[in-house]
């Protein structure tokens, strides 16, 4: 079987830590985890290593030195997975809003030709649980805005849950992702997009956070807006 590691950023998320590592460790032993936390102070990587006695040869931990973003987090781990022999590489969040048990659904569409699948909110509907409908309706016209500005196909633009194969990950220019929150989950889907990498959408349901604190900004939404533009005319100009 391929072995895979779900990448899960982390900044004091010691309500969900626990739960959502035990989930995945249920899961077939080639699923491992590694987890990037941003230094937290409520002791997130604490709670992590002692888990890693549990779980030996299964479950990493990198630490860095102060909060940085989503974005350099996933980077991060994405160089740490590809110096490793790994066939697939997940994006996940920690706070249960992706349920663990769907990893396998990712795994298996990307064994069935795609190079990158989306656990997608939107590809069959709005399947969103918990959320307010002010942030179902901002996160659905972002795709749809998206999908004006890039022409993707791709239903959720902004998704997070997200399988690649190695080879997508080798081919991205990681020292050239410049977003850190939205903005780089789009950046990311369009740089596989714009390199013939076939992409898949899954579905999914969404279920908004019930422990911890969003990590939602004006400053992360104003980065997708202007963010989708800059993409578009560097491809363009083909400096993408």
């Amino acid at each position: 079987m391929p072995q895979g590691v779900v990448i899960i950023p982390t900044y004091n998320e010691i309500e969900n830590i626990q739960n959502i590592i035990t989930v995945t460790m249920s899961l077939p032993d080639y699923f491992h985890v590694l987890v990037v936390d941003d230094n937290s102070p409520d002791g997130t990587a604490a709670r992590v290593r002692i888990l890693q006695q549990q779980f030996p040869n299964r479950l990493f931990l990198e630490v860095r030195k102060q909060k940085e973003g989503l974005g350099t987090a996933y980077v991060h781990g994405f160089r740490w997975a590809l110096d490793r022999a790994y066939t697939h590489i997940f994006e996940m969040d920690a706070d249960f809003s992706h349920n663990p048990m769907d990893l396998p659904l990712l795994l298996q569409a990307c064994e069935e030709g795609a190079a990158m699948s989306i656990g997608s909110r939107y590809v069959t509907g709005v399947n969103v649980v918990n959320w307010p409908l002010n942030r179902v309706l901002l996160s659905y016209f972002a795709s749809v805005y998206v999908r004006f500005i890039t022409r993707m196909k791709i239903r959720d633009t902004t998704a997070g849950f997200i399988c690649y194969r190695r080879e997508v990950l080798e081919n991205i220019r990681l020292d050239n992702i410049r977003f850190i929150g939205y903005a780089f989950q789009i950046e990311m889907k369009y740089r596989a997009f714009v390199s013939g990498f076939k992409i898949v959408e899954v579905p999914i349901i969404f279920t908004d956070r019930t422990q911890g604190e969003s990590k939602m900004s004006n400053g992360i939404i104003k980065e997708a807006v202007f963010g989708v533009i800059t993409l578009r005319i560097k491809q363009l100009l083909n400096k993408l």
